[in-house]
Protein backbone atom coordinates (compact mmCIF):
# COMPACT_ATOMS: atom_id res chain seq x y z
CA UNK A 1 0.00 0.00 0.00
CA UNK A 2 1.18 3.46 -1.17
CA UNK A 3 0.58 6.11 1.08
CA UNK A 4 0.27 9.96 -0.31
CA UNK A 5 0.56 12.77 1.99
CA UNK A 6 -0.66 15.61 1.67
CA UNK A 7 0.90 18.13 -0.53
CA UNK A 8 2.76 21.13 2.29
CA UNK A 9 2.54 25.21 1.68
CA UNK A 10 5.64 27.10 0.86
CA UNK A 11 6.21 29.46 3.76
CA UNK A 12 5.04 32.27 1.58
CA UNK A 13 1.89 30.25 0.65
CA UNK A 14 1.05 29.59 3.78
CA UNK A 15 1.29 33.53 5.24
CA UNK A 16 -0.71 34.15 2.22
CA UNK A 17 -3.28 31.68 3.33
CA UNK A 18 -3.43 32.92 6.99
CA UNK A 19 -3.88 36.15 6.01
CA UNK A 20 -6.73 35.53 3.57
CA UNK A 21 -9.01 36.41 6.42
CA UNK A 22 -8.88 39.41 6.85
CA UNK A 23 -9.16 40.25 3.50
CA UNK A 24 -12.17 38.00 2.37
CA UNK A 25 -14.81 40.76 2.12
CA UNK A 26 -16.99 38.06 1.57
CA UNK A 27 -17.53 37.15 4.73
CA UNK A 28 -18.95 39.26 7.86
CA UNK A 29 -16.45 40.54 10.59
CA UNK A 30 -17.30 37.35 13.07
CA UNK A 31 -16.64 34.71 10.65
CA UNK A 32 -13.46 36.39 9.55
CA UNK A 33 -12.35 36.12 12.86
CA UNK A 34 -13.20 32.77 13.33
CA UNK A 35 -11.46 31.51 10.33
CA UNK A 36 -8.33 33.07 11.67
CA UNK A 37 -8.61 31.09 14.69
CA UNK A 38 -9.50 27.72 13.01
CA UNK A 39 -6.13 28.54 10.38
CA UNK A 40 -4.16 29.63 13.05
CA UNK A 41 -4.59 26.35 15.43
CA UNK A 42 -4.14 23.92 12.36
CA UNK A 43 -0.99 25.40 10.98
CA UNK A 44 0.42 26.86 14.14
CA UNK A 45 -0.41 24.25 16.47
CA UNK A 46 -1.04 21.70 14.14
CA UNK A 47 -3.85 20.19 15.70
CA UNK A 48 -6.08 17.50 13.48
CA UNK A 49 -9.45 19.08 12.10
CA UNK A 50 -11.31 16.65 14.46
CA UNK A 51 -9.24 17.42 17.50
CA UNK A 52 -9.83 21.73 16.74
CA UNK A 53 -13.65 20.77 16.19
CA UNK A 54 -13.67 19.48 19.58
CA UNK A 55 -12.19 22.22 21.82
CA UNK A 56 -14.06 24.47 24.08
CA UNK A 57 -13.32 27.52 25.05
CA UNK A 58 -11.96 26.18 28.53
CA UNK A 59 -9.36 24.15 26.90
CA UNK A 60 -7.72 27.72 25.47
CA UNK A 61 -4.92 29.09 28.12
CA UNK A 62 -3.96 31.90 26.33
CA UNK A 63 -1.96 33.10 29.32
CA UNK A 64 0.72 29.88 28.68
CA UNK A 65 -0.34 30.02 25.00
CA UNK A 66 -1.47 26.22 24.39
CA UNK A 67 -4.45 24.27 24.13
CA UNK A 68 -5.28 21.31 25.70
CA UNK A 69 -6.20 18.86 23.08
CA UNK A 70 -8.24 15.00 22.71
CA UNK A 71 -6.34 13.62 20.20
CA UNK A 72 -5.94 10.14 18.96
CA UNK A 73 -6.71 7.05 21.15
CA UNK A 74 -8.10 9.57 23.93
CA UNK A 75 -4.91 10.96 24.86
CA UNK A 76 -4.81 14.18 25.86
CA UNK A 77 -1.90 16.48 25.26
CA UNK A 78 -0.93 20.42 25.05
CA UNK A 79 -0.41 22.13 22.08
CA UNK A 80 1.69 25.33 22.28
CA UNK A 81 0.26 28.24 19.82
CA UNK A 82 2.02 31.51 18.76
CA UNK A 83 1.21 35.52 19.00
CA UNK A 84 -0.71 35.78 16.16
CA UNK A 85 -2.75 32.56 17.13
CA UNK A 86 -3.29 34.33 20.85
CA UNK A 87 -4.75 37.53 19.01
CA UNK A 88 -7.12 35.87 16.35
CA UNK A 89 -7.91 33.79 20.04
CA UNK A 90 -8.61 36.84 21.29
CA UNK A 91 -10.02 38.80 18.81
CA UNK A 92 -12.82 35.73 18.11
CA UNK A 93 -13.62 35.44 22.09
CA UNK A 94 -14.82 39.17 21.97
CA UNK A 95 -16.94 38.52 19.56
CA UNK A 96 -18.12 35.24 20.08
CA UNK A 97 -21.32 35.77 22.58
CA UNK A 98 -22.81 37.79 19.29
CA UNK A 99 -22.74 34.77 17.41
CA UNK A 100 -23.43 31.92 19.99
CA UNK A 101 -26.60 34.43 21.04
CA UNK A 102 -27.49 33.43 17.08
CA UNK A 103 -27.85 29.72 18.49
CA UNK A 104 -29.70 30.35 21.73
CA UNK A 105 -26.90 29.15 23.30
CA UNK A 106 -26.93 25.51 22.20
CA UNK A 107 -23.15 25.37 21.14
CA UNK A 108 -22.08 25.51 24.75
CA UNK A 109 -18.52 25.76 25.97
CA UNK A 110 -17.53 24.62 21.77
CA UNK A 111 -14.44 27.10 20.77
CA UNK A 112 -15.29 27.47 16.94
CA UNK A 113 -19.10 28.67 16.31
CA UNK A 114 -21.33 28.19 12.99
CA UNK A 115 -23.19 31.05 11.67
CA UNK A 116 -26.20 30.63 13.73
CA UNK A 117 -24.36 30.08 17.11
CA UNK A 118 -23.93 26.67 16.42
CA UNK A 119 -20.67 24.09 17.19
CA UNK A 120 -18.59 23.79 13.97
CA UNK A 121 -18.12 20.62 12.69
CA UNK A 122 -15.01 18.66 10.79
CA UNK A 123 -16.85 18.94 7.35
CA UNK A 124 -17.98 23.53 8.21
CA UNK A 125 -13.80 23.27 8.84
CA UNK A 126 -12.98 21.61 5.57
CA UNK A 127 -14.39 24.47 3.46
CA UNK A 128 -13.18 27.45 5.50
CA UNK A 129 -9.76 26.01 4.67
CA UNK A 130 -10.06 25.24 1.01
CA UNK A 131 -12.01 28.83 1.06
CA UNK A 132 -9.31 30.50 2.29
CA UNK A 133 -6.60 28.31 0.74
CA UNK A 134 -8.39 29.32 -2.34
CA UNK A 135 -8.26 32.88 -1.97
CA UNK A 136 -4.69 33.33 0.29
CA UNK A 137 -2.55 30.52 -2.11
CA UNK A 138 -5.22 29.75 -5.11
CA UNK A 139 -5.38 26.39 -3.53
CA UNK A 140 -8.96 25.09 -3.99
CA UNK A 141 -7.77 21.83 -2.99
CA UNK A 142 -6.22 22.53 0.68
CA UNK A 143 -7.26 20.33 2.75
CA UNK A 144 -6.67 20.86 6.94
CA UNK A 145 -4.29 17.98 7.42
CA UNK A 146 -1.92 19.59 4.75
CA UNK A 147 -1.56 22.58 7.11
CA UNK A 148 -1.09 20.12 10.00
CA UNK A 149 1.62 18.78 7.78
CA UNK A 150 3.30 21.98 6.64
CA UNK A 151 3.16 23.02 10.37
CA UNK A 152 5.48 20.04 11.16
CA UNK A 153 7.49 20.74 8.15
CA UNK A 154 8.28 24.19 8.47
CA UNK A 155 9.17 23.66 12.13
CA UNK A 156 11.82 20.88 11.06
CA UNK A 157 13.11 23.31 8.40
CA UNK A 158 13.23 25.76 11.47
CA UNK A 159 15.45 23.93 13.34
CA UNK A 160 13.05 22.39 15.84
CA UNK A 161 14.10 19.39 17.47
CA UNK A 162 11.90 16.45 15.66
CA UNK A 163 11.03 14.48 18.91
CA UNK A 164 9.44 17.82 20.18
CA UNK A 165 7.66 17.92 16.61
CA UNK A 166 6.43 14.77 17.90
CA UNK A 167 5.21 15.62 21.01
CA UNK A 168 3.22 18.78 19.35
CA UNK A 169 1.84 16.37 17.13
CA UNK A 170 0.45 13.96 19.45
CA UNK A 171 2.36 11.11 17.71
CA UNK A 172 2.94 7.73 18.76
CA UNK A 173 5.22 6.50 16.44
CA UNK A 174 8.86 9.05 15.33
CA UNK A 175 8.21 6.98 12.02
CA UNK A 176 5.39 9.09 11.55
CA UNK A 177 6.83 12.49 12.43
CA UNK A 178 9.59 11.46 10.24
CA UNK A 179 7.21 10.59 7.19
CA UNK A 180 5.35 14.29 8.21
CA UNK A 181 8.45 15.94 7.92
CA UNK A 182 10.15 14.82 4.64
CA UNK A 183 13.14 13.06 6.71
Amino acid sequence: VVRTLPRFLTVDEAFRVMDAPAADSGREEPLRARDAVILELLYGAGLRVSELAGLGVGDVDLVARRVRVLGKGSKERLSPFGEKAESAIRRWLEIRPLVLGRGAGRAGEALLLGVHGTALTVRQIQNVVRRHGALGAGRGDLHPHALRHTCATHLLDAGADLRAIQEMLGHASLKTTQRYTHV
